[in-house]
């Protein structure tokens, strides 16, 4: 099973883009990657765009979000 934790792909600190979520080690938003998948531009578009985040992480990233949204909670 995938276990990459999301705290440690993006990091929100007040002092960094007033708190908005960011790629980890980086100023660059989340929503950046958003809004270029939504324009139906690739993962490699972003990355070269944005070379501080590296693909394996847009893909972790990406991976750990499915899974955060596809698990079904028993309890519910």
């Amino acid at each position: 099973m995938y276990s990459i934790n999301m705290e440690n792909l993006v990091q929100r600190d007040p002092d960094i883009l007033s708190g908005m979520p960011v790629f980890s080690g980086t100023r660059v938003p989340v929503k950046n990657l958003f809004d270029y998948l939504s324009a139906g531009s690739s993962i490699d578009e972003f990355v070269d765009d944005f070379p501080t985040v590296g693909h394996d992480t847009v893909v972790n990233f990406l991976k750990q979000l499915e899974l955060q949204t596809t698990t079904i909670d028993p309890a519910a």
